[in-house]
């Protein structure tokens, strides 16, 4: 997609990966997630994304994904943007899903490549084309190959974001430099789903972040944009790295962010609730040394 360089980010900088409560029983918590969405849009969030890897989509029917946009945009309103995860190995059932978020009332949706059957590059585009032809929302490409198997790689990006609807990427690449180099021939707008490159990349020109650790330190994240954006560099970098020890511990500590932050959430009274199997719920050593980096983060 073809914008104006100075256009603002579709669907704005800082937005968090939320993840999708539950009650005791493991049903959808919608009540909580209308609260959850709330205070992550007064603590900072310009955007919600739900039913993604973080919200745990595999694990949701197609109704529950409904409902939840459903839900959240009654809470937040038109006070944040809502982009909701469609993606599926199977491209007939993510056009049906895209059609349902449309209706549901999603400003956007989030397309992770098709997962176990791993097609090739030119069978990848047309999965995203057909996507993206199939409803008036915009795309935002989900590039996360360690969870997928498939990268989209930058040659591909770059073609793609020649269509109308595709506008954004979700980048989990860990490829810097392919990043940079789709920045540098497109006008994707290219957001952050690795907290530890949130600064790093919008320093070279990305949008923001998607982030996991949004969901229990969102104004803390956001505090590292606005620091880069007022000029003030040697800030944005203290910020970004003192949130570095919970970064760690939540997304590269041998659990998945979903249940480090459902951990934490809990641990907070905030709307969380347990997670759906096969992920189980972290032990208590890890929940205390979550808790630990949590309480060293926000107490000054």
């Amino acid at each position: 997609m073809t914008t104006p360089a100075s256009a603002a980010p579709p669907f704005g900088r800082a937005l968090c990966a939320m993840i999708t409560p539950f009650s005791a029983d493991g049903g959808l918590d919608l009540d909580g997630a209308q609260r959850l969405a709330d205070h992550l849009v007064s603590q900072g969030c310009d955007g919600l994304v739900l039913s993604g890897t973080t919200g745990e989509s595999p694990t949701t029917t197609d109704a529950e994904k409904a409902a939840l946009v459903e839900a959240v945009r009654e809470a937040v309103g038109g006070r944040a943007s809502i982009v909701t995860g469609i993606g599926t190995f199977d491209t007939r059932h993510t056009v049906e899903l895209a059609l349902e978020a449309e209706k549901a009332g999603a400003d956007g949706v989030l397309v992770v490549s098709p997962y176990y059957s791993k097609p090739p590059q030119d069978a990848l585009e047309e999965h995203f084309r057909t996507v993206a032809d199939a409803s008036g929302l915009p795309l935002t490409l989900y590039d996360i190959p360690g969870r997928t198997g498939t990268r989209i790689e930058p040659e591909t990006l770059i073609r793609l974001a020649e269509h109308p609807r595709i506008v954004a990427v979700k980048d989990c690449s860990y490829d810097f430099l392919g990043a940079q180099k789709v920045l540098s021939r497109t006008d994707l707008a290219y957001y952050a789903g690795c907290d530890e490159h949130n600064l790093a990349l919008y320093a070279v020109g990305g949008a923001g972040y998607i982030s996991t650790v949004a969901n229990v330190v969102p104004d803390r994240l956001r505090a590292v944009l606005d620091a880069f954006e007022a000029g003030d560099t040697p800030v944005s970098a203290r910020l970004q790295q003192r949130a570095t020890p919970l970064i760690e511990l939540m997304m590269s500590a041998g659990l998945p962010g979903t249940v480090t932050a459902k951990a934490l959430l809990n641990e907070l009274g905030l709307p969380a609730g347990p997670v759906r199997a096969p992920l189980r719920p972290a032990g208590r050593a890890a929940v205390d040394g979550l808790l630990a980096a949590y309480e060293e983060l926000t107490a000054g």
